[in-house]
């Protein structure tokens, strides 16, 4: 399939998820901008760093690079990650109730951020690595929740045609990971740990979905851990 003109928008954290969601884009799109947001999580440093490889590694001018601090989380408090009073807690298995690592509404600002400049430079894609099918049950992950949030953009944006493209919402990790060989995506280059920045914990929540992932496709991660 031949890849698009158009520009497109990825989300980057520096994690697996939108790693390989940027490889994805990179299948479809011949031009790509990545956006992060600094949203005072105590891991962002590493996620710079991770951020600046990953849009190394496909190319992304610097001029389609932006990174907005959104640190105003960190005064409202509520999540292990941006508040310095709740411990990051470990992964407790599968369970209905949402780890105390949830943003409250975090993505919603993300994509906020991702639209108004979207308008700016004419992307009319936003991809985000939203996963819901094996992941922490993030309500703000939910593709009731993405589908919602489209309509609002239709509603809300001067042209209405900027859409979120959520292309991992369904896959299980280790279907990520794979997903991530097939594409050649650098997994190297990634970080997911919540707590730390030189050895990943593998006990948080993002640490231990990744290596269950791993896990179950086969493969060894080949970032650092404890």
């Amino acid at each position: 399939m031949e890849k698009s003109n158009e520009l497109a928008i990825v989300l980057v954290s520096g994690g697996m998820d939108s790693l390989v969601t940027a490889a994805i884009a990179n299948t479809l799109y011949k031009n790509l901008a990545f956006l992060h947001l600094n949203y005072g999580q105590k891991t962002e440093q590493k996620e710079h760093s991770s951020f600046h490889k990953i849009a190394d590694f496909y190319k992304v001018p610097s001029k389609l690079r932006k990174i907005i601090n959104v640190d105003y989380f960190t005064h409202m408090g509520g999540s292990s990650l941006t508040d310095d009073k709740i411990e990051v807690s470990d992964y407790k298995g599968a369970t209905k109730d949402i780890p105390n690592s949830y943003v409250p509404f975090r993505n919603t600002h993300i994509v906020a951020m991702a639209v108004s400049w979207g308008e700016v430079i004419g992307a009319k894609k936003i991809f985000i690595g939203a996963v819901y099918e094996d992941s922490s049950g993030y309500p703000d992950c939910r593709p009731s929740y993405i589908k919602a949030l489209n309509q609002l953009i239709k509603e809300g944006t001067k042209k209405g045609d900027i859409e979120v493209i959520t292309p991992v919402i369904h896959m299980k990790k280790s279907e990520i990971v794979k997903k991530a060989m097939e594409l050649q995506a650098p997994l190297e280059l990634s970080w997911s740990c919540y707590k730390n920045e030189d050895k990943a914990c593998g006990k948080c929540d993002s640490c231990m979905l990744r290596l269950k992932g791993f896990k179950e496709a086969g493969l060894v991660d080949p970032i650092v851990y404890e």
